[in-house]
């Protein structure tokens, strides 16, 4: 099991925003938010943004869990409206099992995003 995760960010206001919007609409909130990090989670902090001077190149990829296709959809919908970037647009991922759903996005920091519902 995993403890927690967390990505650096030039920009921790917009980010807030951006991962607020995908977070939120998987049922997670905020637990921790200062100057230096928010993190989020449904019973406890999980993700974390910790601010950074600069983030050069943006790296790595996380995927959120999702409870059924429309949180997918509503969580990929919410971050592209709140700064992010279309990096594969909600539908099945048959090369990942027969009833995997996703969608992936870019975070404002270029850090790859997916929200999945299904098993690989």
């Amino acid at each position: 099991m995993i403890h927690h995760v967390s990505v650096d960010v030039p920009d921790l206001e917009r980010s807030g925003r951006f991962y607020d919007a995908v977070l939120g609409s998987l049922g997670w909130r905020r637990h921790r938010d200062d100057a230096e990090v928010i993190a989020w989670g449904i019973v406890r902090p999980i993700f974390f943004a910790a601010a950074c001077d600069s983030l050069d190149p943006p790296s790595g990829h996380v995927c959120f869990a999702a409870s059924g296709i429309p949180a997918v959809k509503a969580a990929w919908e919410g971050g592209v409206g709140a700064g992010g970037a279309d990096d594969g647009a909600p539908g099945p991922r048959p090369q990942y099992g027969g009833s995997y759903y996703s969608a992936y996005l870019r975070d404002p920091d270029g850090h790859r995003v997916e929200i999945a519902v299904g098993s690989t």
